[in-house]
């Protein structure tokens, strides 16, 4: 069953289907469609139905009829990030907490590599336990906040299901993971939890909304259910490398059903989208 309608509310005179707000000030980028809004806490929370776009390669088409953008932290032009706001729409800047060359931060993360990150040459975990790489994180934060993004979505954060050659816990990453939700949310800034689907039950209230790859594909999809029943969207994206429509065709019924906001995409997340609904 799909959630209850949240409210965009600007002021305290009309409000609009989109986002929960609750008394107090946020950041405002005015309200697009289906685009969230910062609550009382400062900090944006998407419901079931956010219209959205995720693009982290080529010229960003800034035409896109979807209330949410997700755009790359570095890459993003501050211009684009404020043509967006300009026309009612929200931004999630993303961000990778592995290591990858050629970040301005990346020669302060290369002590704390660990294993490749397969099928990603030259990215590879990082021991996200020493307060070095906190101190990176942190710092990547208050760079979203200057780029005026609406929330962030750390990727790669799910390095106990992966080979990061470093000894993490379960315990371990459930820390860093709400280490990056605390100091987000510090910063008036929502979060997405990014994949980890054997921490969603554990994390679900600390984060603002989730974004996941290819649940259908890997039979997961189960396992967000908690994040649609908590009122909070999951942002999920299945990729092929043939036609969008197709594979559409194939996901969005069962994405549907379960109240996902999916998107079809090709995996180099340029600007073609089939969203479902």
């Amino acid at each position: 069953m799909r959630a209850a309608p949240w409210f965009i509310c600007l002021g305290v005179m009309a409000c609009s289907p989109g986002a929960e707000v609750d008394a107090g000030e946020g950041r405002d980028a005015g309200a697009g469609p289906d685009a969230g809004n910062s609550d009382g806490g400062g900090w944006l929370r998407l419901a079931p139905g956010t219209s959205w776009q995720w693009q982290l390669s080529g010229t960003i088409d800034t035409s896109v009829e979807a209330g949410v953008y997700d755009l790359d932290l570095f890459d993003a032009p501050q211009a684009t990030i404020d043509a967006l706001h300009a026309a009612g729409r929200k931004v999630i800047c993303y961000f990778d907490t592995a290591y990858e060359p050629n970040r301005p931060d990346s020669a302060q993360l290369a002590p704390y590599r660990g294993n490749a990150v397969q099928g990603w040459p030259g990215q590879y975990w990082l021991d996200f336990r020493q307060s070095a790489v906190r101190t990176v994180m942190a710092a990547r934060l208050d760079l979203a906040v200057s780029k005026r993004c609406d929330a962030v979505e750390p990727d790669d954060v799910d390095a106990i299901d992966n080979d990061p050659g470093f000894p993490l816990t379960g315990a371990d990453q459930l820390d860093f993971c709400r280490f990056l939700a605390g100091e987000a949310h510090a910063r008036s800034l929502g979060v997405g939890l990014k994949n980890d689907l054997a921490q969603v039950p554990q994390l679900v209230a600390d984060f603002d909304f989730a974004v996941n790859e290819e649940c259908f594909r890997y039979s997961e999809c189960d396992a967000l259910a908690p994040f649609i029943q908590a009122g909070k969207a999951v942002l999920q994206v299945e990729y092929t490398a043939g036609n969008l429509e197709t594979k559409a065709a194939q996901i969005c019924p069962q994405a549907n059903a379960l109240d996902f906001d999916t998107l079809i995409k090709h995996l180099d997340l340029d600007a073609p989208r089939r969203p479902c609904r």
